[in-house]
């Protein structure tokens, strides 16, 4: 029989924590998805061009980051560089690095195939008004390659803010580091976890549904 009495005073007294917690984490996300983005999009193109030095070196970046674990990455980037003389960077900093890096290699694959299924008569017409190549990728590919890959922009970036919880590992002040430390100062161990629990879950399906908003938008448009 359970005898545990919840106390959600905790929760309230330390509200303001939560949600600063909740931004932060939101923010990490959001701004690694963008230095993601322009990452991938280096790649991909790498990925596709002629030269095999570029296509290698590519692959290489994506196959290593894709087949690290996050965390691990978390604490070379933390701990390693500074041993390499890198010490600019706080936790902050490091983290959103780290992820940048980590959402670059799978938005490379994103890109590429994005990149890859975009239909060659839409590039041909634009040679055929006489758009030159940075035109062409401008006003042509770039935008039919957002409107096929946005779905998958949509799971990267829900994906990205529940990566954020491994920031707590190198105590930036995100929201698993702050349920813990609630935790830890109040003994309030399920109202703690239940309330970053229903934070992450809420703040999970806000993104989705403004995202999907956004997709139904873009698909409308012919």
């Amino acid at each position: 029989m359970l005898n545990y009495n919840f106390n959600w005073s905790v929760i309230w007294r330390n509200w303001d924590a939560f949600l600063d917690a909740l931004l932060l984490g939101l923010g990490m996300a959001v701004l690694s998805l963008l230095v993601g983005c322009i990452i991938g999009l280096l790649v991909a193109y790498a990925r596709l061009a002629q030269n095999r030095v570029l296509q290698w070196a590519a692959w290489a970046y994506v196959e290593l980051i894709r087949n690290t674990p996050l965390l691990l990455l978390v604490f070379m980037c933390y701990f390693g560089l500074p041993e390499l003389g890198i010490r600019f960077l706080d936790k902050v900093e490091s983290f959103v690095l780290t992820l940048s890096l980590y959402a670059g290699a799978y938005m490379a694959e994103v890109f590429r195939a994005g990149l890859s299924s975009i239909p060659r008569q839409y590039v041909e017409a634009a040679k055929a008004i006489g758009m030159r190549p940075w035109q062409r990728q401008r006003w042509v590919v770039l935008p039919v390659m957002f409107r096929i890959t946005l779905p998958s922009l949509s799971n990267n970036l829900i994906s990205l803010f529940k990566d954020t919880s491994l920031a707590a590992a190198i105590a930036v002040p995100e929201l698993t580091f702050t349920a813990r430390q609630v935790n830890a100062n109040t003994f309030r161990v399920m109202e703690a976890w239940l309330t970053a629990t229903a934070l992450y879950l809420v703040t999970c399906y806000a993104i989705a549904l403004a995202l999907r908003a956004v997709e139904r938008r873009y698909a409308s448009i012919r």
